[in-house]
């Protein structure tokens, strides 16, 4: 959500208000199944484990035997063989059509599926900058960026890369007017987003969805992108239009997640508490937004606790000084990564650590 104005912050202020005992009855369920250092870079102001448990490699597709899920990687033989092997172990390759099978090793498997765990992994204490309007300030001594996947150009993840940073690309999961494949989202829009006008929830039991998606993903591999932000996947917690059941939204997601580890990148959980408990194990942080605001942040340690990092942010209108004062020690404490920002999620930020 790029496009940002005035009055659009007013009303998505309000809508957040409205959603507060919502989000909160999501909060209770999912945690019932569970049982500050100031950056003025150049003197200008300015988003563990992952994947699934490694077993045996299925068939790939290319001729050789490759990963079978992304998650799950082994070395596939020669020919048509499989291969088996868990994640970074050395698997075995059976004898296929092409012949004895060759030792399987931590890397790639040859059906082009890269080895379980083999991209990037943030942990807690990965000091970030999130960053989705105005002109990119890449001056920020920062271990990642977190930054529009259609508005910056593979060379500006290029200078980041060449800065020793990873780059972490947002895209919306729900329909955006603006983005260049919008059109082919527009036959399963359902009701609009509270305080996003042009933006709705999309029907994501529908393939075509996913399929775009994907595409998006392909995209972020294309420009270098380290990890992946998917936004709006929290359908079934809002009002979408559609009979989304939490087997629905799951799938949905875990499809993106898949899809982006088979292309080597990482998968972040956004906002989806709902979800943690099911999906923790395929996502390899956490994105979240105000969660000391809506008293939730307890249902996020599962991610501390595997090891994973949780990129937080709380929003003011104000100060960003005073309102980190009000929250950097209990975000210190939980052992987030938490920055203070603007609701426009332009340059300025106040990281907490």
């Amino acid at each position: 959500m790029s496009s940002i104005y005035t009055i659009e912050l007013v009303m998505r202020a309000a809508a957040r208000t409205a959603k507060t005992a919502v989000r909160m009855a999501g909060v209770c369920s999912a945690i019932l199944f569970l049982a500050c250092s100031d950056e003025t870079p150049d003197a200008r102001p300015r988003a563990g484990t992952g994947g699934s448990v490694a077993g045996a490699g299925g068939a790939g597709t290319s001729g050789a035997g490759g990963a079978g899920r992304p998650s799950e990687a082994g070395q596939g033989g020669a020919g048509t063989a499989a291969g088996s092997g868990g994640s970074n172990a050395a698997g075995v390759g059976g004898a296929g059509a092409g012949g004895a099978g060759a030792s399987g090793s931590a890397a790639a498997g040859s059906g082009g599926a890269p080895a379980a765990g083999s991209w990037w992994r943030p942990k807690p204490g990965t000091s970030w900058q999130w960053q989705l309007t105005g002109k990119l300030d890449t001056s920020f001594d920062v271990d990642a960026y977190d930054i529009d996947l259609f508005t910056n150009a593979k060379s500006v993840i290029d200078g980041l890369h060449a800065q020793g940073r990873k780059v972490i690309c947002y895209f919306d999961t729900a329909y955006e007017p603006d983005r260049p494949d919008s059109k082919q989202l527009e036959p399963f829009r359902g009701n609009p987003i509270d305080g996003w006008p042009g933006q709705y929830w999309l029907d994501v039991r529908e393939a075509k969805v996913l399929e775009v998606m994907k595409s998006r993903l392909a995209m972020a591999k294309s420009k270098g992108c380290d990890g992946v932000e998917a936004d709006d996947v929290d359908a079934r917690s809002n009002d979408p239009g559609f009979p989304i059941k939490a087997a629905d939204q799951q799938a949905f997601i875990q499809a993106i997640a898949d899809e982006a580890h088979e292309l080597g990148m990482a998968f972040g959980l956004k906002n989806d508490l709902e979800e943690i408990a099911a999906l923790l194990s395929v996502s390899d942080f956490a994105v979240n937004e105000e969660c000391f605001e809506y008293d939730e942040c307890d249902a996020l340690e599962p991610f501390i606790r595997a090891g994973k990092a949780v990129f937080q942010v709380e929003y003011t209108d104000g100060n960003l000084n005073t309102k980190a004062s009000e929250i950097c020690s209990d975000a210190n404490q939980l052992n987030f990564d938490t920055l203070i920002k603007h609701l426009d999620l332009d340059a300025p930020r106040k990281s907490c650590r």
